[in-house]
């Protein structure tokens, strides 16, 4: 735990990537393989879980620091973090513990199998022999919320000047449903047949957004243009007669799309496709709206009935891997190709189709193609070069996403609640409400797009107006105007205004605008009647 701490502090006290990955190569390079192999799996998300419950933690924490339950949660909501805090709330000493991080870890999951009394023997006795940066990390680690800023991209950059592998390689090791219960750091990182395993994705290549217009990109020749699709970004893998469906954000999702599986019978084994998971209605020109989608995202099961009413296909739009064979370093035009050939014999029955490609001569006629994107179901556009291989995590400058301009409406502010971690003392997450005649109604929230000057200042003021407070959330004089904008709208009977809002945040506080020059309830119903 010594070695895993001084890790942490030389990440967690500096800003300077290089540092950061000075200090992981270090520790990749002599470190303990089990704890190198946690190490990683801690970084990218994979904790272990929770042992105790965060009341009791609270108790004990309160009862060995000598003070009264109600001052631990007082500093708990000024701190907002519950393991700092017990570090802080806990009587300073010295660590005098030489136990490994693995070992910490195998001795923290084995209390689930003991009653409350060993429980609180134990984490009282790690307390006494812990100090500093080592119990804050234990508190971490109990309570199940270990999160460090590590990005995929730093720790592939470390683990590759440790072990002298391509950082591209590594970056594909670390992919998919792997666990440190279920391999070994040998297996993951240094072993040859590492990517062996039939269910791993690629890393997914991600775009940057195009700010300003893309007159800076050069000749359009150069470019192929297509939907920006409002779906879930995904991978179908077809490989040793099996299917499986990741998305963007590592997680298996393979039992909520069951009808993919009939891609096996369509397309060849060693087949990896890059697209959008889409709900897309048999013979329709369109996809459903993302609303649709939502109601199987939560689902491990689906249901034959939602199975009918919500149908997924995937969008295809690029090709990773064909007949067993890595295709990411090829030209984007050529892996194009190779994809259209697959694509041209499947039939409606498919579970997949080819997301077209829009030819274009000039920029000005590919903003004309842009500005009817909410007529297909698109967010806008993505610009990929013809070019371009398909590299790992956000690169810039070979894929943009072109997106519309958001939606936007001018609502009050009347309800706000105080944020989390650095912001626990302010007020960042507020309700906000349009006009229904001489009535306010709330219809959604939203916590982003202010800069930290102004979360002060509006912080200042909810102190000042608040009307009626209800647990950690604040009633407020019915005074600011927001200019809120958002990506989508669509009905909703779980919302008091009849609406529910995609990616809700704030773009600007109109100070200047008075409160009953807010939109309407009318209004939003005539957005909801143009693009619902």
């Amino acid at each position: 735990m010594k070695r895993f701490a001084a890790l942490f502090a030389a990440i967690d006290q500096s800003t300077k990537t290089t540092v950061k990955v000075a200090a992981l190569a270090d520790y990749f390079s002599d470190a303990d393989p089990v704890d190198k192999l946690w190490t990683v799996a801690l970084f990218s998300g994979r904790r272990p879980k929770r042992a105790v419950t965060t009341n009791r933690l609270r108790e004990w924490a309160a009862e060995v620091a000598g003070i009264p339950l109600w001052l631990f949660e007082e500093s708990y909501a000024i701190v907002g973090d519950l393991a700092e805090t017990i570090a802080l709330v806990l009587p300073p000493n010295a660590s005098v513990d030489d136990r490994p991080l693995s070992q910490w870890i195998k001795d923290l999951r084995s209390l689930a199998q003991e009653d409350e009394a060993a429980r609180k023997a134990f984490v009282l006795e790690a307390w006494q022999r812990l100090g500093g940066t080592e119990r804050f990390l234990f508190n971490k680690l109990i309570t199940g919320g270990f999160r460090v800023g590590v990005s995929q991209k730093l720790m592939t950059r470390a683990l590759s000047r440790a072990t002298g592998k391509p950082e591209a390689e590594l970056a594909h090791r670390l992919m998919g449903n792997w666990h440190p219960d279920d391999t070994s750091w040998h297996n993951l990182i240094e072993a040859e047949d590492a990517s062996a395993d039939a269910s791993r994705p690629y890393p997914f290549y991600l775009a940057y957004a195009l700010e300003e217009g893309p007159d800076s990109l050069g000749h359009p020749q150069e470019w192929r243009a297509e939907w920006k699709w409002d779906g879930i970004r995904g991978q179908l893998i077809l490989r040793d007669g099996d299917y499986y469906v990741w998305s963007r954000g590592e997680e298996l999702m393979t039992d909520r799309f069951p009808e993919l599986a009939r891609a096996i019978d369509h397309l060849p084994p060693g087949t990896v496709l890059d697209g959008e998971l889409l709900v897309w209605q048999p013979g329709a020109a369109q996809p459903d709206s993302f609303n649709a989608l939502q109601a199987r995202i939560g689902r491990k099961m689906v249901p034959k009935k939602l199975l009918k009413e919500a149908p997924v296909l995937l969008h295809a739009y690029d090709l990773l891997e064909w007949e067993g064979k890595d295709q990411r370093e090829r030209p984007f035009a050529e892996r194009r190709a190779q994809l259209e050939e697959a694509c041209k014999d499947l039939g409606p029955e498919a579970p997949v189709r080819l997301s077209p490609q829009h030819p274009f001569d000039t920029w000005d006629s590919l903003a004309d193609l842009r500005a009817t994107a909410r007529d297909e179901n698109a967010e806008g556009l993505m610009l990929k070069r013809a070019d371009s291989p398909y590299l790992a995590g956000r690169k810039k400058g070979d894929w943009w996403k072109w997106k519309l301009d958001p939606l936007t409406i001018d609502a009050v502010m009347i309800y706000a609640q105080s944020g989390s971690g650095r912001r626990a003392n302010l007020f960042t997450d507020f309700t906000f409400a349009v006009w229904n005649g001489n009535d306010l109604v709330p219809f959604t929230k939203a916590y982003s797009g202010l800069t930290d000057a102004e979360f002060r200042k509006i912080t200042h003021w909810v102190k000042r107006n608040t009307l009626q407070r209800f647990g950690p959330v604040r009633q407020v004089t019915p005074h600011h105007v927001f200019e809120i904008a958002f990506e989508g709208i669509q009905a909703s009977s779980r919302h008091k205004s009849g609406v529910a809002l995609r990616f809700p945040r704030m773009k600007r506080w109109r100070e200047d605008k008075p409160l009953q020059e807010a939109n309407t309830l009318d209004d939003l119903k005539e957005m909801l009647r143009l693009y619902g």
